[in-house]
């Protein structure tokens, strides 16, 4: 796994600078048949890359602005975990408005995805219920007191049904926005979940209400927590998960 991969797209490939954002690759602009890109390289197993990119490709074929994969010469879509991929113009929300209308391009991708199968080796919330590992989750190494509290809220959103998340949408270095259009970026932690899990934004733009807010934001504040655990983000969201009584 190299960035001497990179020629798969095509002798003039080349990197141009690195760029900010990713905590498990190696991020960069690069520049591939004369035109601007990025370039992901990380430890992805091919199974899980192979599903990020069928996934983006239905988007794009739905409608979503997303960072299709670009293909190698050959006609492959990654290559010992390199991904090249479209370059999204614009800038992060800022305003109420911007973030509503982030709200309505997770909520098309929800309704695109029910149904869509499980990113291999990841596990949902409601799975964690019962198992203990699933891809960056590993609640053996969390203590049995904050386990307890981010099963409790995940079990309240058990049941529900499920659909591709984005994971990360609050990030707004993951959104681009320019006047028509909202691309979302860093598929990273996509996963098949329910999707309050999504919509717990800024404005609270998603205008979920009462029980239903409460809900999604203790999930979504545990998910995190388990996710980054134990990095000082993750015992700040874990103090948001209301203890078991």
């Amino acid at each position: 796994m190299a960035w001497d991969d990179l020629a798969q797209w095509g002798k003039d490939a080349r990197r141009i600078e690195p760029l900010t954002g990713g905590s498990s690759n190696d991020i960069w602009s690069v520049e591939v048949g004369g035109r601007r890109a990025v370039a992901r390289l990380g430890r992805r197993s091919d199974a899980d890359l192979a599903w990020e990119a069928e996934l983006l490709q239905f988007l794009d074929r739905n409608g979503l602005t997303v960072p299709v994969p670009i293909p190698t010469l050959d006609g492959r879509l990654f290559v010992d975990g390199l991904v090249v991929m479209e370059y999204m113009e614009g800038g992060p929300p800022q305003t109420e408005a911007d973030w509503r209308r982030v709200a309505d391009v997770l909520r098309r991708l929800h309704e695109l995805t029910r149904g869509w199968p499980q990113r291999p080796g990841w596990r949902s919330s409601a799975d964690l219920l019962q198992v203990e590992t699933g891809t960056r989750i590993d609640l053996a190494v969390m203590p049995s007191e904050a386990v307890a509290r981010c099963r409790a809220a995940w079990q309240r959103l058990s049941g529900r049904q499920t659909a591709v998340v984005h994971g990360n949408p609050t990030n707004p270095g993951n959104i681009r926005m320019t006047a028509d259009r909202i691309a979302l970026i860093d598929w990273d932690e996509a996963h098949v979940d329910v999707p309050d899990l999504d919509l717990v934004l800024p404005f609270n733009a998603a205008a979920l209400e009462g029980v239903a807010h409460d809900m999604a934001a203790q999930a979504s504040a545990a998910w995190e927590a388990a996710v980054c655990w134990k990095d000082d983000y993750a015992v700040s969201r874990l103090a948001e998960v209301r203890a078991v009584l």
